[in-house]
């Protein structure tokens, strides 16, 4: 390999995120001729083409698919030796990327985005739906944090407990399932128990990819199931769906308080015991130094933890 220009191994980081010269010279505020040409030196460079064009975009050559694990670790150590020693918020352009289940979103961002907004005008967050691949991104710290659903319940895979040792986390809110159903549900008219919740078809919204949930798991162990006539990714569709039918929706309470003022639905209590549940901050304990990692971390923690005392 020839004498390596350590600039352009933030250009070929971009260009196997983005599969694509137009959206790596956008993201790099560069030119795409500037791209062009630096991708050519670290093909000379590496003596090996890196990409091949396709109809679909670029697509990484087996050496480049082999370079990327040891790139993001490259870059990683060049953060910390370049990262400053404080942070000031009002005058960083720092971007963060956040990954994020469905259901957080209402419960976190209105309460510290406003003041992030006002402290750190040019700071900016590129937040994603957190999926399947999101946990995978958190330990290669391709993205700075998270806010994920997990367990108390024993009875749980996904219990707080299991969370990977390289991660650090703070709860920020506990909450519960309920059930919903339309004002006029024939079941109102019966008892509410276990017997009436099987007894009828069910709507079931997966998020944060997941596709089962800690209620499932506890019918399991008593050898009982729902019947899921209905699996959907979006929960404002759900609500207009159950509304207008006689499927029964389990979704969590203070999502769903926030939520159903708009819907004529009913709210009843899980006639199954479980632990509530948690929406917590994760983050690659890599960055537990960084002094604007700290800040957006405290500043979500502050904003958002005072909603656990709101029934």
């Amino acid at each position: 390999m020839k004498q390596l220009d350590f600039n352009l191994l933030r250009v070929l980081e971009v260009l196997l995120e983005e599969q694509s010269v137009t959206a790596a010279a956008s993201r790099l505020h560069l030119s795409q001729s500037a791209v062009s040409k630096q991708l050519n030196k670290l093909r000379d460079t590496f003596d090996d083409q890196l990409f091949e064009r396709t109809a679909y975009g670029l697509k990484a050559t087996p050496r480049a698919l082999e370079l990327a694990p040891e790139l993001r670790e490259v870059l990683q150590k060049l953060d910390q030796f370049t990262r400053p020693s404080t942070f000031e918020p009002a005058k960083s352009q720092r971007r963060f990327k956040m990954h994020v289940v469905e259901t957080a979103y209402s419960l976190s961002y209105p309460y510290f985005m406003p003041k992030l907004l006002q402290d750190a005008p040019l700071v900016s967050v590129n937040s994603q739906t957190w999926s399947h691949d999101s946990m995978d991104k958190l330990l290669r710290c391709e993205i700075d944090m998270g806010i994920i659903c997990r367990e108390w319940d024993n009875r749980s895979l996904l219990h707080m407990n299991n969370l990977p040792e390289e991660l650090g986390y703070c709860e920020l809110i506990r909450d519960y399932p309920v059930c919903l159903v339309r004002r006029n549900h024939p079941l109102l008219k019966e008892s509410w128990d276990l017997k009436t919740f099987l007894k009828y078809r069910h709507l079931q919204v997966a998020f944060g990819g997941l596709e089962h949930w800690l209620l499932d798991d506890v019918l399991k162990l008593q050898h009982l199931q729902r019947d899921i006539a209905v699996n959907m990714t979006d929960f404002n569709s759900a609500l207009d769906l159950c509304g207008n039918s006689d499927l029964i929706l389990c979704a969590p309470r203070k999502y769903v308080m926030k939520m159903i003022a708009d819907y004529d639905l009913v709210c009843l209590d899980v006639p199954v015991k479980v632990e509530p549940g948690a929406y917590v901050l994760v983050w690659h304990k890599h960055f537990n130094l960084d002094p604007s990692h700290s800040w957006l971390r405290n500043l979500i923690i502050n904003g958002v933890q005072p909603l656990s005392e709101i029934g």
